[in-house]
């Protein structure tokens, strides 16, 4: 009986043995292939920093910081300025997203909390659909369709409103083009609100349920549950979506392409023609045959390269600001 059991001990112990190492090996193999992964993010953005900076380095080394300031942009005479690219980036950005965060979260928060429950999955799945469709598609709408109504409706009845009005007249002066600053940022604020709706509309979800009973018990409204409640607990998720929804109308390039006018000048009106980083690049990039001229765009997207990641920075940085308030 002691050899028996002994020998069922023995083979027990070898079992765990071989388990453990087993386990060890799995281990080792999934950290060292979660780190591999991580440190190949890392080397895609250097590779692609390096990259950008390596191609722009001719037009950064000929103009010089006066390229960020300069507004011309001649390929004939070989004179380029990326200032008004960047001016219509950013203009058309922010009031994309000034436009899409108020309407989205608005969105996700009638689909939470108002919403007949037979109705949220359809509005829901309609609100996600949008932002399958092809950003093409919304140029080609965006030009036969949604411009020729700005045109004739809206901008000459805004023109006429803020007419003799200081500033105002400024921001919305000029001919009623259609196309230009203003009917790109609202293609863009279109195409950024499913993904701000979608994202919002998630992190609502994930708030529990005895805060909110907890809040409409003692008498607050729905107005207040989501002041006070919801957005304050899902602030971080939140403010992922918007910037989810920023990065993508940084970026956008074939839409802002077919509506924005691509004129290469600064304007203070926001009816006026103008251009972006990404649609100059699409533009002008198959057509730039000497060096100078292909690296002035190359620089243009090392700027936009260097715009995002400063946004997100300041970003991710203004969230741990909020957080070290509220001691989270």
């Amino acid at each position: 009986m002691t050899a028996v059991s002994e020998a069922v001990t023995s083979s027990a112990m070898r079992t765990r043995e071989a388990t453990v190492r087993r386990f060890a090996l799995t281990d080792t193999i999934f950290r060292t292939a979660t780190r591999l992964s991580a440190i190949l993010v890392l080397v895609l953005l250097g590779g692609v920093a390096i990259s950008l900076i390596a191609g722009s380095w001719e037009a950064l080394s000929k103009f010089g910081f006066s390229f960020l300031t300069t507004e011309s942009w001649n390929p004939v005479t070989e004179n380029f300025g990326a200032l008004a690219p960047i001016y219509g980036t950013i203009v058309t950005s922010a009031i994309a997203i000034l436009i899409a965060v108020p309407i989205g979260i608005g969105i996700a928060v009638f689909l939470t909390e108002l919403c007949p429950r037979p109705l949220r999955r359809p509005i829901g799945i309609a609100v996600e659909l949008l932002a399958g469709i092809p950003s093409i598609i919304y140029g080609i709408w965006g030009l036969f369709v949604f411009a020729p109504f700005l045109q004739t409706t809206v901008q000459p009845f805004i023109i006429n409103l803020f007419h003799g009005i200081p500033g105002l007249s400024s921001l919305f002066a000029g001919p009623p083009y259609g196309i230009g600053l203003l009917t790109s940022s609202l293609i863009l604020a279109i195409m950024v609100l499913p993904f701000i709706t979608s994202i919002t509309k998630d992190v609502f979800d994930t708030v529990p349920a005895v805060l909110k009973e907890s809040a409409y018990g003692i008498g607050c409204t729905t107005w207040e549950v989501t002041r006070r409640v919801t957005i304050p607990y899902t602030r971080v998720g939140i403010m992922g979506g918007v910037m989810l929804g920023l990065g993508r109308a940084l970026g956008e390039t074939m839409a802002v392409t077919f509506v924005i006018g691509n004129a290469h000048r600064i304007s203070a009106s926001l009816f006026a023609p103008g251009t972006t980083i990404s649609a100059t690049i699409a533009n002008e990039f198959t057509e730039a045959d000497g060096e100078l001229y292909t690296s002035s765009l190359v620089s243009l997207g090392l700027i936009l390269f260097i715009i995002t990641f400063v946004i997100l920075a300041l970003a991710r940085y203004m969230l741990l600001r909020i957080d070290s308030r509220t001691g989270a």
